[in-house]
């Protein structure tokens, strides 16, 4: 039995989620993150850091728009999270597309040790040290077999990795699950998967100890949501898509997830 009360929990708990994020995507992620029932605090004041990060429930870290400041403040919140006793997720954004974001991306996962690595098979692929073609922070494309590259990842780097797609993949490196809800709209749609790190970071907040469970429950929340707005669109409508993605996130309810839930775990 999958823990679909989280749907609800999350609005009764209202966590704090501190968001480091890109300027491409502040907004949705903010306004996301309200929908669903939890707090945003999108600060990256390399002086209010370890405060910020003391009083939130959680820190979401996002390398999106990527500078020497930035990662300052990921380090000090990221640190300060851990040290607390509190989530931390990553979301390498086009982590292979530059030689800089590669090497301060892999150094800021070793530095911090995230909860979670939540990201597309491109950037998950470049963790895992396999060939594949990147394509600035899109997925780009290429071969390799993703449940072994997200196991790999989280075994590598002792965490949980969920890897968005066509079906997201969520590991602990023992655990895996596939979900199966989702929709082809997703990617026509600038920082889907930032508001996907997003939603998981709230619903790690949720239980004392962080369980793979939790990412799957929030991966699933959100795919589904993504899906039955994209069932009422007779065209590909990608202004139409992100704004009734925001409402579908604020009224899905835990048993529209569990009666909709299309997971499998496949070890």
């Amino acid at each position: 039995m999958y823990p679909y009360k989280l749907v609800d929990e999350v609005r009764e708990k209202n966590p704090l989620v501190h968001n480091i994020t890109n300027i491409v995507v502040a907004n949705d992620s903010a306004n996301g993150l309200l929908a669903i029932g939890a707090s945003p605090f999108m600060s990256s004041a390399v002086e209010e850091m370890e405060e910020v990060a003391s009083i939130a429930n959680v820190v979401v870290l996002n390398m999106g728009t990527l500078s020497k400041e930035q990662i300052e403040a990921m380090e000090i919140a990221g640190k300060t999270a851990k040290k607390l006793g509190k989530p931390v997720v990553f979301d390498p954004v086009g982590i292979g597309a530059t030689t800089f974001r590669k090497q301060e991306g892999i150094r800021l996962i070793q530095e911090i040790k995230p909860t979670l690595i939540r990201g597309n098979a491109g950037e998950i692929a470049t963790l895992a040290e396999v060939e594949w073609a990147a394509k600035g922070v899109d997925a780009g494309s290429g071969e390799a077999d993703v449940v072994e590259m997200a196991k790999k990842v989280a075994k590598n780097y002792q965490t949980f990795v969920a890897v968005s797609g066509v079906e997201d993949v969520i590991t602990d490196g023992e655990k895996t699950y596939l979900v199966k809800n989702g929709t082809e709209y997703f990617p026509y749609m600038t920082g889907a998967g930032c508001l996907h790190s997003c939603v998981c970071g709230a619903y790690l907040t949720l239980t004392e100890h962080p369980e793979i469970e939790q990412v799957v429950i929030a991966s699933t929340m959100y795919a589904l949501a993504g899906e039955l707005v994209a069932d009422l669109l007779p065209i590909l409508a990608v202004g139409t898509f992100r704004t009734n993605l925001l409402d579908q996130l604020s009224q899905i309810s835990s048993i529209t997830v569990e009666e909709n839930a299309r997971i499998e775990r496949i070890e």
